[in-house]
């Protein structure tokens, strides 16, 4: 915890400074703009403010001028001071990324404990981006104060997601037959996708509807290939022939039963089944989180036994390594962190993660069990004793069944506010899978996940 203590207005003296350093970051831009209602372009991180094409992420000055007053109520007098008066000057502006100092020192001293100080900020190449006076009134009594207490704040920014669409924009797009795109949510998932070079969508349904639903969104479907197929298990049977044919190297969900599409990638005869068992992964942004998170799986296995799991972890370990996760950690959840043959999850846990160590699971480290708080919280982690080098930090986890899966999966996009992006694994092609609750983000980041795996299939 850091104590914050004050100097009185009897201890100060003429000539005392104090200062504070502060990096810039992104964030601080968008926390003033909330506070402050000031939504000037200019300063957001991602806006063209001034029209030259290019985002300025400028410090609002006011934000920057907002350090001094940092070192007078932190720092010198401390706590207790208050303003009386601040004037301004602004000689250069601050971007996210400079690393400002605001200094402050005492010119003179008054009556009813008013305090002079000289103010200003640099750069920390000694540029002074202002400088000032303040007048504020020094604390009579001395005042401490835990700084513990404040509560913290998190953006709900998706910065991963943003990296993920970078790194699959500059692929190929993947042809990908979309099934029954016949509302709204189904087709703007699949045309957003096509408006950032992820995916060339082949639309399969009723015509008429699909206009329909373009009419609604305002879309044009002008130079997209569509097939006109009323009957949406005839549409599925087509999807995975246009995948046979070559015409096709992903699937995605419209507005169709999952289970209709699926029976017809699962099918033995004429079906699109790999040598693996299909499970979902989903691809998730959580806010405060410092990477990506996998969970699976939470759509298609209900109850998996221990060989289902093998081949469920090792989908997600693939697509982890696919969107550029190099070295996955692999998190096994159970209830509890402890073998209990009471407990059937934490015998398959152990079992999955001897397997990873004798090379039956490749390409990942692979713990468990571990139950949800030591598997992402290192301090939780270390708090129980431990020592592993998933435990704290997984970038993957399984959960034990379905539903198990798809709470935390839920809990974290309407609780934690995350985004959810997300494909089925084990057959021959990808298969995306959008939820009519996915905002615009998730829907492009399944096109990305998918557009990056289809890449890293095709490598082998």
């Amino acid at each position: 915890m850091n104590q914050l203590t004050n100097t009185t207005f009897d201890a100060l003296e003429v000539g005392m400074e104090a200062s504070l350093t502060r990096l810039c970051v992104l964030d601080d831009l968008y926390v003033f703009a909330h506070a402050s209602g000031n939504l000037n372009p200019l300063h957001m991180p991602e806006a063209d403010g001034d029209g030259d094409g290019t985002p300025e992420a400028v410090a609002p000055a006011m934000w920057v001028a907002s350090l001094i007053s940092a070192v007078l109520g932190n720092r010198l007098p401390g706590p207790g001071t208050f303003y009386r008066a601040q004037s301004l000057k602004f000689l250069e502006q601050a971007h996210a990324g400079d690393e400002l100092t605001a200094c402050v020192r005492l010119t003179a001293k008054g009556e009813g404990r008013e305090v002079r100080f000289d103010t200003w900020v640099t750069r920390a190449d000694g540029t002074t981006i202002c400088e000032g006076e303040a007048v504020v009134v020094a604390p009579a009594l001395t005042v401490s104060f835990d700084t513990g207490d404040v509560p913290g704040l998190t953006v709900r920014r998706h910065v991963h997601f943003d990296a993920l669409l970078e790194r699959a924009e500059p692929l190929p797009p993947i042809p990908t037959a979309v099934v029954a795109p016949e509302k709204a949510d189904a087709l703007n998932g699949a045309l957003l996708g096509a408006r950032h070079t992820l995916i060339t969508p082949i639309l399969i349904g009723d015509r008429e509807k699909i206009a329909a639903a373009a009419q609604e969104i305002g879309a044009d479907l002008t130079g997209l290939e569509m097939l006109h197929e009323p009957d949406h298990g005839a549409a599925a049977a087509m999807a995975v022939a246009l995948v046979h044919e070559g015409r096709a190297r992903a699937v995605m969900k419209g507005h169709l039963h999952t289970d209709l599409l699926l029976r017809h990638i699962v099918k033995r005869d004429g079906g699109l089944r790999g040598t693996r068992r299909l499970s979902h992964v989903f691809v998730m942004d959580v806010p405060g989180l410092n990477h990506l998170l996998l969970i699976s799986d939470a759509a298609i296995n209900i109850a998996p036994d221990l060989e289902c799991k093998v081949d469920i972890v090792q989908n997600a370990v693939d697509l982890a390594r696919a969107i550029g996760i190099e070295d996955p950690k692999v998190g096994v959840l159970s209830a509890v962190e402890t073998v209990n043959p009471h407990i059937p999850s934490t015998l398959d846990a152990a079992i999955l993660s001897k397997m990873a160590e004798r090379g039956q699971i490749r390409g990942a480290v692979v713990d468990g069990p571990l139950a949800m708080d030591n598997a992402i919280d290192m301090e939780a982690a270390r708090t129980k004793g431990i020592k592993s080098l998933v435990a704290g930090r997984a970038d993957i986890l399984i959960a034990p069944n379905l539903e198990a899966g798809n709470l935390i999966a839920k809990e974290l996009t309407f609780l934690a506010h995350a985004e959810a992006g997300g494909i089925v694994l084990g057959a021959q092609v990808p298969v995306i899978l959008n939820s009519r609750a996915d905002d615009d983000k998730a829907r492009l980041a399944s096109c990305a996940v998918a557009a990056l795996y289809a890449e890293a299939q095709a490598r082998g």
